[in-house]
């Protein structure tokens, strides 16, 4: 039984290293998503669900197909004839009447004329398909699903395609979709003309008609600055520039395209403006991004906090700080000394460095060495923990603050587009929070150290490391609580959790993690 317990142990150990180690492999090896190809979208079962039972006038009627004749008057009938093979239907009382090949915009004023003549006066009728005739029509080349497909001769060249799964993407061609009748071709398929601009042949199927898909012989690959980022087909080995912005659709943010040209074993790079497209060709195999080249003009700056007047700053690219604060109108209980800045590319970069340590930290937990089974299920417990501490460390969001002081390097410091001032308010309160009895906010005491406002709020618990005290300014400045640390209004006191663990290298890496979200996000987290 010992044995077996040692066994499992230790197996859990490994699997909960393993599981970790695969997600960071999972996470490092991802490769981007393939671009798609222009057209792709169409077949996804959506044509091949509905035949087509719309008036189309340039129908003929063909043998099979289903019609409707009502008769009133002197004369009344109301009944539904086939055509027949030799391409009549028959009606009572008039007999045979042929109508294979009739337009079917002209069948009601054919079969009125026969009417007429049998009956001249008192006897009015109506005629229409009723239903087209039924066919069977192969579907081959580049399909995922070549084969013989039901349908009706009304149906699109669309339906028989959905039917057959679509085009097959990565060699199919949506250029050249041809139809051929007794091995001969009857009409050839752009699919672009349909997806660009809507229009689209409608022929009439027979029995044994034959759909093949092409394949594709041209590509080039578009991405970037554009509402249309797929691989498309060309008809040729080169085309304008132009041709491709029709199909790409470049967003208006976008200025120039960069070609990317594979000949041979090397590759070669071109640049060009948007507005020189005409003099640009574009060859089969090119890759082409489409880029925003744009000089920033100007940048928007938001102002919270204790001040009035507009909350959303205009200024120059460039502008800094002092710009900035030279327009805003503050409160007369505006706290300036403690100005405070948050960036997003600071924000970044802070949750790059959490992530970093996140997954040192993993990695140390998961992958340590077990000589015992007690040692192991001491190590699996404390494994558990740690990734629980790193789902929730996982999900805090940085703020990005920058440290600013009183220096005119601060009032020199250039802003970027969507920077955030924000003006607090004079506080007379010091906030403590972290690993003590009872968190709360105390009124300022000058003469107060940091140990006695620790007191002030029921002293330390029992998860508290007493060694570890920080104090985070209204700025965002960090000062170690020492005896002789200043507390000043608007403070707040973090009192940080003790770390109980069997290894120096996760006790470190903890310790990092808490320390950087304490002053990333003014948040903290215990084991």
């Amino acid at each position: 039984m010992k044995r077996l317990l040692q066994t499992l142990a230790l197996c859990s150990l490994w699997a909960l290293g393993a599981a970790g180690i695969a997600s960071a492999q999972t996470a490092t090896v991802a490769m981007p998503a393939a671009t798609p190809v222009f057209g792709a979208q169409m077949f996804n079962g959506r044509f091949g669900s509905q035949s087509f039972t719309g008036f189309n006038p340039d129908y003929q009627i063909a043998v099979g197909d289903r019609v409707s004749v009502r008769m009133w008057g002197a004369f009344a009938m109301d009944l539904t004839q086939g055509v027949d093979a030799q391409g009549n239907i028959f009606l009572p009382s008039l007999g045979p009447v042929r109508v294979q090949g009739v337009r079917n915009g002209e069948l009601n004023e054919q079969l009125q004329q026969h009417v007429k003549r049998i009956y001249r006066a008192n006897v009015s009728s109506y005629t229409s398909l009723d239903t087209a005739q039924p066919v069977k029509v192969y579907v081959t080349g580049y399909v995922r699903q070549p084969g013989l497909y039901n349908g009706v001769s009304s149906n699109s060249v669309l339906y028989y395609l959905d039917q057959a799964g679509g085009i097959d993407a990565e060699r199919g061609s949506y250029l050249q979709v041809d139809v051929l009748r007794a091995g001969r071709l009857r009409t050839r398929f752009n699919l672009y003309r349909f997806l660009m601009d809507g229009q689209i042949e409608h022929i009439q199927f027979q029995d044994g008609d034959t759909v093949v898909a092409h394949p594709r012989q041209h590509a080039v690959k578009v991405g970037g600055e554009a509402f249309n980022p797929y691989v498309f087909e060309l008809a040729q080995a080169t085309i304008a520039a132009r041709e491709l912005i029709a199909l790409a659709r470049p967003k208006p943010s976008a200025t120039h395209l960069s070609i990317v040209r594979k000949v041979g074993a090397t590759s070669r790079s071109e640049y060009h403006a948007l507005a020189d497209a005409a003099e640009v060709r574009i060859e089969d195999g090119d890759e082409i991004t489409f880029t925003s080249d744009k000089a920033p003009g100007t940048i928007l700056v938001r102002i919270e906090g204790a001040h009035q007047g507009e909350r959303t700053q205009v200024l120059p690219y460039g502008a800094t700080l002092g710009d900035a604060l030279a327009r805003v109108r503050p409160l007369p209980q505006a706290n300036l000394p403690a100005l405070q800045l948050y960036r997003r590319s600071v924000a970044t970069r802070q949750r790059e460095s959490l992530d970093t340590s996140l997954r040192s930290l993993e990695t140390y937990a998961l992958t340590a060495r077990s000589a015992t089974s007690e040692e192991a299920a001491l190590r699996t417990r404390e494994a558990e923990l740690i990734l629980k501490f790193i789902e929730r460390a996982a999900a805090v969001q940085p703020r990005g603050q920058v440290v600013l002081d009183q220096s005119d390097a601060a009032r020199n410091a250039t802003l970027e587009d969507g920077d955030i001032i924000r003006i607090p308010e004079r506080s007379s309160l010091v906030l403590i929070s972290g690993e003590v009895l009872f968190p709360n906010a105390v009124v300022h005491d000058a003469k107060a150290r940091v140990t006695d406002y620790v007191q002030k709020v029921g002293g330390f618990n029992q998860g508290a490391d007493q060694s570890r005290l920080i104090v985070l300014r209204q700025d965002g400045s960090v000062v170690a609580a020492t005896e002789s640390a200043t507390v000043q209004p608007g403070d707040e006191i973090m009192v940080l959790p003790k770390i109980d663990t069997k290894r120096i290298e996760i006790t470190r890496g903890i310790t990092q993690i808490i320390y950087q979200i304490a002053v990333a996000a003014k948040v903290l987290l215990a084991l």
